[in-house]
């Protein structure tokens, strides 16, 4: 169980964080609650996906120094909503509303940098960007300062800072962030080994929805390490994650409902897990043994079944 790197996906979670950070100085009084009030406007139009019209509202205050506004138009146009698509003119919007201290701006152009997305990687300003964004209270900025300092992007690992901005991201619920603790805490990277502190952080982590989370502290459980052995219990946890998509916890409750090991054993289950682990590229030549000595009818169900997993995803 290595350490995850895995960045926040930019586009897919900052779109809120963007367009609530921003704060903008104007000449006047008057001005100010104008261009508050139009930037509500555009802020209602992109919440209900009416993109264009939320351009049409917004570009004019961009222009004008809404940092609101640019932050907004940075994600329009990185993510090609209601204007063309274009990574460098987002990333000039983002500039512009991260230099005003809008915190979303800041991470986004801090992932800008380290990701290359523009063309250029620039890994030292991206991690000052990103810092900016965290020291401003930014939980995934915390968390990718962790990832940064764990050797991401091709930096020098820094256990210390990373157990430090994990920390941060941690203490404020964030599930990934716990996670890695755990990890950390398993592998005695920048901390004494220690399992029961392991099995803690990635238990708080599972119970975020972390599927990783959930697959590791099934496996600590069932096996008894950092914390009672239950089977039973082991085998739920492993369940929760294999539900969810993991396909390394799909493969070992394929193998558990084949032996009936923490649940009833249950051919036709260990079947369709396993046929949903193999989908995914988890081969298992044990499990396709299994498989080959089954009964047609039981084949079909497990078939039926893994139909049925998929429409409910």
């Amino acid at each position: 169980m290595a350490l995850t790197v895995r960045p926040i996906i930019i586009s897919a979670l900052l779109t809120m964080a963007t367009l609530n950070g921003g704060l903008v100085v104007l000449s006047s009084i008057s001005n100010a609650a104008t261009h508050i009030s139009k930037f509500d406007e555009a802020r209602a139009l992109f919440t209900d996906g009416k993109y264009k019209q939320a351009y049409t509202v917004a570009a004019p205050l961009a222009n004008a120094g809404n940092a609101g506004a640019q932050a907004m138009l940075g994600t329009l146009f990185e993510n090609g909503y209601g204007v063309k698509k274009n990574i460098k003119t987002a990333a000039v919007w983002y500039l512009a509303a991260a230099k005003q201290k809008n915190v979303g701006a800041m991470f986004n152009v801090g992932m800008f940098y380290i990701s290359g997305r523009t063309g250029v990687i620039k890994i030292k300003e991206g991690e000052a960007w990103l810092k900016k964004a965290a020291l401003a209270g930014h939980v995934p900025a915390m968390h990718n300062l962790g990832l940064i300092y764990s050797g991401a992007a091709g930096v020098k690992p820094d256990w210390a800072k990373a157990i430090k901005w994990f920390t941060r991201a941690s203490d404020k619920g964030f599930g990934l962030s716990q996670y890695n603790l755990g990890l950390l805490h398993l592998e005695g990277k920048g901390v004494k080994k220690d399992p029961i502190k392991a099995a803690e952080w990635f238990k708080r982590a599972a119970l975020k929805g972390v599927s990783d989370a959930a697959l590791d502290y099934g496996v600590m459980v069932f096996r008894g390490e950092g914390v009672q052995r239950d089977e039973k219990i082991g085998a739920e946890w492993l369940l929760f994650a294999a539900n969810n998509g993991n396909v390394i916890a799909q493969n070992r409750v394929a193998k558990l409902y084949m032996v009936g090991r923490g649940v009833k054993q249950d051919t036709v289950e260990a079947i369709k897990w396993h046929l949903l682990a193999s989908e995914k590229g988890r081969t298992d030549p044990k499990l396709d043994a299994f498989v080959a000595s089954a009964t047609k009818a039981q084949k079909a169900e497990a078939r039926a079944r893994v139909k049925a997993f998929g429409k409910k995803k």
